[in-house]
């Protein structure tokens, strides 16, 4: 014989409660398919439900310094960001002036990614150290710049544009650097169009940049933007053989360099 089953009362009430919340809605396109939405009364016990969540949310934020809120704000980000990522079209950049605590950034982004992608030793780091000390104890806001480059207020790159240590007229390119994650933004052209302008604009007669053969996606937007290719040397550098290069860009020439940039331009550009 089969054994009775007997519902247990709870589970008759737990039903009934979800019932007066929640209603089918026949599907438009599918006669055999339907959709569950909230009642009138499933939409009060809902509101009344996230104001709830929402004071617990303010007060577990207030109970937190400001520093530590806008770490854990960063973090949330980041974790929408990795979960569903901007495609390159939606995604936009700006670029503005460097601030403080921006110098640490850089020569720390330098060092992981230049370790990461190319296997540069630590005096790759050191060297970028060198160079951001000099930039900000040097800094001549007239005749030099650094740019950060910004997507979803987040630092994605990075571009200063100096004063040659013996020639006047000659400006130095140094410390390009796009993240993977800002890449197909066009955004290593744009920093290099904002060096070359503002170097124009200000009476530099010449661009000279160094780098190594190996940075290829540099190159390309180097060549892209008009320098050439003086000096070639190989040597052992930074735990690695490598084919240091020099590159030079003529802004004598016509048609190099435009009005500069402004700080803080949005991006992408048409293309």
């Amino acid at each position: 014989m089969g054994r009775a089953v007997t519902k247990h009362p709870t589970s008759i009430h737990q039903k009934w409660a979800v019932d007066s919340l929640l209603k089918r809605v026949p599907s438009k396109k599918d006669a055999r398919s339907a959709y569950l939405a909230l009642t009138q009364k499933g939409k009060s016990r809902f509101e009344k439900l996230n104001a709830l969540s929402e004071e617990q949310a303010r007060c577990i934020l207030k109970a937190l310094p400001p520093t530590a809120q806008t770490n854990l704000i960063g973090s949330m980000g980041t974790v929408e960001r990795l979960l569903a990522p901007s495609t390159p079209e939606e995604s936009r950049y700006v670029l503005r002036p460097h601030r403080p605590g921006d110098m640490g950034w850089v020569v720390y982004r330098e060092g992981a990614l230049y370790a990461q992608e190319y296997g540069f030793d630590e005096t790759f780091e050191a060297l970028a150290a060198r160079i951001v000390a000099d930039f900000l104890t040097e800094f001549d806001p007239k005749r030099e710049r650094c740019w950060i480059a910004e997507v979803n207020g987040q630092n994605v790159g990075h571009i200063f544009l100096v004063k040659h240590p013996t020639e006047p007229s000659t400006a130095k390119l140094r410390l390009l650097l796009v993240e993977p994650s800002a890449r197909g933004l066009k955004l290593g052209s744009a920093l290099v169009e904002e060096c070359v302008n503002f170097a124009s604009s200000v009476g530099y007669k010449k661009i000279t940049l160094w780098t190594q053969s190996i940075l290829a996606a540099a190159r390309h937007i180097y060549q892209k933007a008009g320098f050439r290719l003086v000096e070639e040397k190989a040597n052992r550098q930074f735990g690695k053989d490598l084919l240091s290069q020099t590159w030079e860009l003529d802004l004598t020439e016509s048609g190099v360099g435009r009005v500069a940039g402004r700080d803080g331009r949005t991006g992408p550009n048409p293309s």
